[in-house]
């Protein structure tokens, strides 16, 4: 499960109890919680980025959902071996962009008769249509033919992929941890031929280091995090507050320093 809906009041566990009530046996996992509230790109880049560490025919629900309740769509999408269902609104873009041949259906709730849902909350449709659906597919009572009807497009992502020219790759923030690291869309594949990646942020240049702790403290840094992409970091500190950068601010990773 991945969600904006924080950690404060019960709906993150009420999701749960829907889930365990269809199927007891279901190990419910919390990938986040802490979303920024209806910033789908984030939640999309975490899922593209974390789902392959869970075994196939794992079932991802994500729930970034500034329009719930109005004429958007609920996608499901089987990739690589598991089952993804979020909202159509750019949220799975980051997925779908670079998945080979997905199969995707738009929800159809009219079609799920059988499931008893009951009276759908115009505000809550974690609970009353994501989390009995993801119930019913993980028990293996309910194929993914029935859930609608398959299309081929979706919506597309919140923000662009990176620009990559011979020795510059234009990208964005997509999010900021606990320590206040700026985590950033540019993949490491994007820069391997570089001789010497050089990050451009808020007025500053930054070397590429292998980790935090080669930085003295108090200085700001880049490197490759454990999820593959570029991040800027301050050694014992906030880049982000160092910085005063935040979501969706550009970053440009040059080979080589520049006057």
């Amino acid at each position: 499960m991945t969600t904006d809906f924080g950690h404060k009041g019960p709906f993150a566990a009420v999701m749960h109890g829907v889930i365990l009530s269809r199927f007891p046996d279901a190990r419910v996992i919390d990938l986040a919680h802490d979303i920024p509230p209806q910033w789908p790109p984030e939640a999309g880049f975490w899922i593209s980025r974390s789902y392959q560490y869970f075994p196939c025919g794992t079932i991802h629900i994500a729930i970034v959902d500034p329009g719930v309740g109005t004429e958007r769509e609920i996608l499901v999408v089987e990739h690589d071996g598991h089952v993804f269902m979020a909202p159509d609104n750019g949220l799975l873009a980051p997925l779908l962009d670079h998945a080979e041949n997905p199969r995707i259906w738009q929800l159809d709730v009219d079609k799920l008769t059988s499931l008893r849902l009951g009276k759908i909350s115009d505000t809550f449709h974690g609970r009353d249509i994501f989390a009995p659906v993801a119930a019913e597919l993980a028990a293996g009572r309910l194929p993914l033919t029935a859930l609608g009807k398959p299309v081929t497009e979706w919506t597309p992502g919140w923000l662009n992929d990176p620009e990559v020219l011979a020795e510059k790759v234009t990208g964005t923030i997509i999010t900021i941890d606990a320590f206040g690291n700026l985590i950033s869309n540019i993949d490491a594949s994007l820069i391997k031929d570089f001789a010497e990646p050089v990050i451009h942020i808020a007025g500053h240049q930054l070397p590429m280091l292998s980790t935090y702790g080669r930085a003295t403290p108090g200085d700001f840094l880049a490197l490759i995090n454990s999820f593959e992409v570029v991040e800027i970091a301050k050694a014992e500190g906030s880049a982000a507050a160092g910085l005063n950068s935040e979501r969706g601010a550009p970053l440009i990773v040059t080979d080589g320093y520049t006057t």
